[in-house]
């Protein structure tokens, strides 16, 4: 739970409404949550590898979204759940080689390539029932007041996953906190983005360097 302990690895955006900012901020707020709440990836009925959507910070099993599950002041906290499903490629093979050693004992014979594909996709389904989910939460901070959002995911990847969840459910444009984008909101050009003197920490003219290293780089 990075968001409570600590950790400093996140992303910082600013909210910015599509239309209309919300008149009930706490409405909107559950209201979003829920419609892109996570669902549990469901082994019997459907053959994905992966689920993604939002949950409580507190309780990663909870899509109910109480207003004290989830404002904390004046920060809205919650999780980005993902959950995957794999079969590992060396678990399948070992079976699928197991099966044809019992075949070619059965039948005095090796499977067909047919054979082998049918059974490959019977072992698949089975390992894939007895699996358990890999579980991963990204927690994510949302100042209500100064509109600034954090997510806390390492993967740019990841990070532009949750950006489209956060923008898709509540209608709003996550623009990236970077010096780069301030600037530009901010009316500054960009040859102004340059190091100052005080940064650098001296200000150095061609003058003052020795004669002995200019005619060092000289050709």
């Amino acid at each position: 739970m990075p968001v409570l302990s600590g950790a400093v690895t996140f992303s910082r955006f600013r909210s910015e409404p599509a239309g209309n900012a919300p008149s009930d901020k706490k409405r909107w707020l559950s209201k979003g949550l829920k419609s892109g709440a996570f669902e549990p990836i469901d082994l019997k009925k459907t053959e994905d590898e992966r689920a993604a959507g939002f949950v409580e910070l507190e309780n990663h099993d909870s899509v109910e979204f109480s207003t004290g599950a989830i404002l904390y002041g004046d920060y809205a906290l919650f999780g980005f759940r993902v959950d995957t499903v794999k079969v590992p490629a060396a678990v399948l093979k070992a079976e699928l080689d197991k099966w044809a050693t019992a075949f070619e004992k059965q039948n005095g014979r090796q499977p067909t390539r047919g054979e082998k594909a049918e059974n490959r996709a019977s072992l698949r389904h089975m390992l894939r029932q007895r699996a358990v989910p890999s579980t991963k939460v990204h927690d994510v901070s949302w100042n209500l007041q100064t509109q600034q959002v954090q997510i806390w995911a390492a993967s740019r990847k990841q990070v532009e996953e949750i950006l489209l969840a956060l923008e898709q459910a509540f209608e709003v444009k996550l623009q990236p906190l970077v010096p780069a984008a301030m600037a530009a909101r901010s009316g500054i050009k960009d040859e102004e983005l340059v190091p100052t003197p005080e940064l650098i920490g001296m200000e150095i003219s061609h003058n003052e360097i020795p004669s002995s290293e200019v005619a060092h780089g000289e050709a």
